[in-house]
């Protein structure tokens, strides 16, 4: 069932909501406010699309943390299909991280 632009912002939202309650492990920052989510696409029959990086190429907690994303997104209402697509492209750095977790980490 095909649900409307309103709704697919509703579900956005809400996946942003969650993907803030998801924490690198080795830095105390969320991943969403860390800059590690590039892109979030909600289809209208709730096939989502995150596409999102790692701090670095070989992050051990990589396979975690594409799992918590899939396992936290597919909960939430609205979603019927998580695809994560991990890439370094374009590479992470820390001018990605937002303004908030850059004060919290105390980088400004």
């Amino acid at each position: 069932m095909a649900v409307t632009p309103q709704e697919i912002l509703r579900i956005e939202q809400d996946i942003v909501r969650v993907l803030k309650n998801i924490y690198d492990p080795e830095i105390p920052v969320n991943i969403y406010d860390l800059g590690l989510i590039y892109e979030i696409d909600v289809e209208p029959d709730g096939i989502t699309t995150i596409r999102m990086t790692l701090t670095a190429p070989t992050c051990p907690m990589a396979e975690q943390l594409v799992e918590d994303v899939n396992k936290q997104v597919g909960k939430v209402k609205g979603v019927t299909e998580v695809n994560v697509i991990l890439t370094f492209d374009p590479p992470w750095d820390r001018n990605m991280i937002s303004e908030e977790a850059q004060l919290e980490l105390g980088l400004m």
